[in-house]
């Protein structure tokens, strides 16, 4: 069953940006491409970097501490097929960015 949690303000992350957020007890990296936003897992695969502080690049996230890059449309590692970063489910409603976490 769904579990829509509000993360931000469409304001709060204008195209091009990246933010970091929190829903519950998950950090969200939140990112805007051309309007349209998409959400991964906010603690990089590699060794926990902080993805939602990284530099976007078109549909790209950039990890700061160690620069392992990943597709933000479906979380798809740049180098490594067999590397995947979680990626949410992303609505917004009445200005306010929501992602479902799903069940616990």
């Amino acid at each position: 069953m769904p579990r829509w949690i509000s993360i931000a303000r469409v304001e709060d992350c204008p195209p091009g940006a990246a933010i970091e957020a929190v829903a519950e007890d998950r950090i969200v990296a939140l990112m805007n491409v051309d309007g349209q936003f998409h959400a991964l897992d906010g603690v990089c695969s590699h060794q926990g970097g902080p993805l939602g502080k990284g530099a976007l690049n078109g549909k790209i996230i950039t990890c700061p501490w160690h620069g392992w890059q990943y597709n933000v449309t479906d979380g798809q590692h740049c180098l490594s097929a067999s590397v995947r970063q979680p990626t949410f489910p992303v609505k917004v409603e009445e200005g306010q960015v929501l992602v479902d976490i799903g069940d616990e």
